[in-house]
């Protein structure tokens, strides 16, 4: 079994299992379709389909992460920081529905548990992320940028335990569940570490030039102060004295 990338091949994890998390996905992605309409508006959907192609552009090219070990950006944190948590998980899903249909990268039995791992647990665990250390960090470019390394590198690490859970429920191997689980929490941690720092570059960028654009400032920007409001002025009196 290949545990050197994130995509599942075709008899990893037994039938009823990959059908399960099909069905799984399938409904998740509806749900996501169902709250995307909200978002998606003239700023927003551009920018989806610039994401998404940024994504499938990167996730081709692999880098090494160890001798025999490579790995390539995932894309959730990336996508839910610029785009939001709906749309970006509909943009990782049709990266890899892409990706399996034109370039057999990941099974075609396995699209469910690929979906359900990269593109719903490593999104949602991305936002979570996001979401908690924009409260406490500087809403700067900076700021972001260190938000997106750290969620990065939690949302990637997520991903694959969610495959040592698939892999509890129906593996098809003996590898021992202990290593395969370590295994990919190590490897993992160094893909988020590469990860965080695309991420991190990217989002640090475009909020630079155009932050009016990057979902996460708008969805958690601190609320105005309110004004005190300022008091009417008295009328003025007139003392009189005595005549």
């Amino acid at each position: 079994m290949d545990v050197q990338t994130m995509h599942i091949a075709n008899g990893i994890v037994n039938g009823p299992v990959s059908a399960i998390f099909a069905a799984f996905a399938a409904l998740a992605l509806a749900f996501c379709v169902w709250r995307a309409r909200a978002d998606l508006d003239d700023r927003l959907a551009p920018m989806a389909g610039l994401v998404a192609a940024f994504i499938f552009a990167v996730q081709m090219l692999n880098f090494q992460v160890l001798p025999g070990v490579s790995g390539h950006l995932l894309g959730g944190t990336l996508a839910v920081v610029l785009v939001g948590p709906w749309v970006g998980a509909l943009c990782v899903s049709t990266v890899l529905i892409i990706q399996c249909l034109l370039f057999a990268d990941g099974g075609l039995t396995a699209l469910g548990l690929n979906i359900t791992n990269m593109a719903i647990i490593g999104t949602a665990a991305g936002y979570l992320l996001v979401a908690g250390l924009l409260r406490v960090l500087p809403r700067t470019p900076s700021g972001l940028g260190a938000t997106a390394l750290i969620a990065s590198i939690v949302g990637v690490v997520a991903a694959s335990q969610g495959f040592v859970f698939e892999y509890w429920l129906g593996g098809t191997t003996q590898l021992s569940l202990p290593w395969v689980s370590g295994t990919m929490a190590g490897t993992h941690v160094l893909i988020g570490i590469g990860e965080g720092l695309i991420a991190a570059t990217t989002v640090a960028t475009v909020a630079k030039v155009r932050p009016d654009l990057v979902y996460a400032l708008r969805r958690f920007r601190t609320p105005p102060a309110p004004v005190a409001a300022t008091p009417a002025e008295a009328p003025a009196t007139v003392s009189g004295g005595k005549a």
